[in-house]
């Protein structure tokens, strides 16, 4: 391991504690994979540059195909499948430490993050989601208890991924702008409308130290949109390729907000959980079909390896996890965390739900505001 991923992982060590309860399991487990912690900059380069460019060719094709013909449902979904996959460098540079790759986070947010209304920097909060003292609570805005909640929480989950760039849109077309000119408007947007999250009940306001970043990529944003806004009024984007737009960035982000089903189980009541409960909530995606490349990419089907080794890049995971289950005995925690495919999870997620009636709702910690600050 180089200097480098080695202060980063004894950082994101101090952000997410090591498995306190089981020093032994978590010393051999780090012992497995220790020399897998250091990122290629190649790979990451090549992987994001081919991924969003071929997004965006083939979003060429899907706007000059004719209407509803096989060439632009084809260029749709894989434009969107690969939008999805390039998005999710999003994760990646939440982990990195600020100084490491910064030409490769300006870049993506040029390509993606800017163009998706999804800057990086608004997922920032997504290291307390490794906090074991925020982890599966109203705190953690990554975390609902859909499976110990009634159904139609999971189906109010569902319901929101087509109106996600509509919140978006609002968020950096609307209040980010007002927000500079209003004092009190500023803070409500900085504390409720500034990290990128499941959980509607998140209230935390966004760290002074990085609102400079903020208003920059607001500013970047908002300019993207007033272009757009003007090539509409001046009828050089019409109406239909506006909706034709909405609808690509739906898609693609709805294919994240369903995979995250997928990424836990979701059955904490909302009190606080050691790192190996952590884990255990965690879910690994075993199956290497098809529909598992594309739904999990760039790490992300080794959810619970990455809750025990926050810090470890997304082209070793693989290795690691294969590592792992030759090298842990056969009771490890870990095991259990794997699961054969997002159905197998998601079904769990759904039965566990439909057993849960009203009055035995964890959701009801959330709804109180539990955790705000």
């Amino acid at each position: 391991m180089n200097a480098t991923a080695l202060s980063h992982e004894t950082a994101a060590a101090a952000d997410s504690p090591a498995v306190a309860d089981e020093p032994t399991s978590q010393d051999g487990a780090r012992k497995l994979v220790a020399d897998l912690f250091s990122r290629s900059a190649a790979i990451y380069w090549t992987d994001m540059l081919l991924s969003s460019g071929v997004a965006w060719a083939l979003t060429a094709v899907y706007f000059a195909a004719p209407a509803w013909s096989a060439v632009q449902m084809a260029a749709f979904v894989v434009a969107a499948v690969l939008f999805f996959r390039a998005g999710t460098f999003i994760h990646e540079i939440a982990h990195m430490p600020g100084s490491q790759m910064v030409w490769f986070k300006r870049v993506w947010n040029l390509l993606v993050g800017i163009p998706l209304l999804m800057p990086w920097i608004v997922y920032r909060n997504h290291i307390e989601h490794h906090n074991h003292t925020q982890f599966g609570t109203p705190a953690d805005g990554e975390y609902l208890p859909l499976a110990s909640s009634p159904l139609i929480e999971t189906l109010k989950y569902m319901v929101q991924a087509p109106l996600l760039p509509l919140f978006m849109l609002v968020r950096f077309g609307v209040l980010g702008p007002l927000s500079w000119l209003h004092g009190g408007l500023r803070v409500w947007v900085l504390t409720r409308a500034s990290a990128a999250v499941s959980n509607p009940y998140y209230s935390k306001r966004f760290p002074k130290r990085d609102e400079a970043n903020l208003r920059i990529v607001e500013a970047l944003c908002f300019v993207y949109l007033a272009v757009i806004a003007t090539l509409l009024w001046q009828d050089t984007v019409s109406a239909w390729q506006l909706l034709m737009g909405y609808s690509l960035l739906a898609f693609t982000l709805g294919l994240n907000w369903f995979r995250n089903l997928a990424a836990h189980i979701y059955a904490n009541d909302g009190s606080r959980m050691t790192m190996a409960e952590q884990v255990a909530d965690s879910i690994n995606i075993t199956g290497q079909t098809w529909l598992t490349v594309a739904l999990f990419p760039v790490g992300l089907r080794y959810h619970a390896l990455h809750h025990l080794f926050p810090a470890l890049p997304y082209h070793r995971m693989g290795e690691a996890h294969r590592r792992l289950m030759a090298g842990l005995p056969a009771d490890a925690p870990y095991r259990v965390s794997n699961h054969a495919s997002f159905f197998a999870a998601v079904r769990e997620l759904w039965q566990s739900a439909s057993r849960t009636s009203p009055q035995q709702s964890s959701m009801r910690a959330w709804s109180r505001g539990a955790g705000r600050s």
